[in-house]
């Protein structure tokens, strides 16, 4: 029901993670980021739990492999879980357990990994790594929605995709972008991808604002002076 891309940019030191599904609110319950720390994709017959889990681990020093594998031995019903992780120096790890819905598979790339079930093409995943890496220098929310249209035009799902988020953080302990389709009739990557397109020209001014408002940018609303 779901495919995910989780990642690292080097030169930001900034986590994403962008997932889709044909089922609704799918970010609530799969996409999991912090900064500094990483990025936890947990899909599938998902448990929310996992994700906050797998940060916590590696925040105390795990690896995103030794995460995981501290995370397989305590999970309960570990066979319907696909979990996949981008820890703090971009490095990866995966799981799909025995009950994973239809087609599945998981493909990496430096600091990044893409994860699917119920897929429509086995290489949706390699498709989506493989546009995530071609924009190198692009900013890495472009990079994340870049891969998810790769996805979809590579086959995506068996079935249409309904919800998409994505998440990004980086040096503020706040996600600096939180963006969700909760449910679309009709293509929702591209009604993410135009919110993000509105959204990231004034990211940056809202950190300001949060950090040192008599410095940041105007508002630029009504009676704003």
């Amino acid at each position: 029901m779901t495919f995910s891309i989780s990642a690292r940019c080097p030169d930001t030191g900034m986590f994403g993670i962008a997932v889709s599904s044909s089922s609704p609110c799918v970010a609530a319950r799969c996409a999991h980021a912090r900064a500094g720390v990483g990025a936890v994709a947990t899909q599938n017959v998902t448990d929310p739990r996992l994700g906050p889990k797998g940060l916590d681990l590696m925040a105390s020093g795990f690896s995103a492999e030794a995460a995981l594998e501290a995370l397989k031995r305590d999970a309960p019903h570990l066979e319907y879980r696909q979990l996949a992780l981008v820890d703090a120096q971009g490095r990866t790890a995966s799981f799909s357990g025995a009950n994973t819905l239809g087609t599945h598979r998981v493909a990496t790339g430096p600091g990044v990994i893409a994860a699917g079930n119920l897929l429509s093409h086995p290489g949706v995943p390699e498709a989506m790594v493989a546009a995530f890496t071609a924009g190198v220098g692009q900013p890495l929310g472009d990079r994340l929605l870049a891969a998810m249209r790769a996805a979809e035009e590579a086959g995506g799902e068996e079935g249409p995709v309904h919800s998409v988020g994505m998440i990004l953080v980086r040096d503020v302990a706040w996600p600096v972008a939180d963006l969700r389709v909760d449910w679309a009739d009709e293509d929702p990557i591209a009604e993410i991808s135009a919110l993000w397109d509105r959204w990231k020209g004034e990211m940056e001014a809202y950190v300001s604002r949060a950090l040192n408002p008599s410095q940041a940018p105007s508002y630029g609303v009504p009676g704003d002076m």
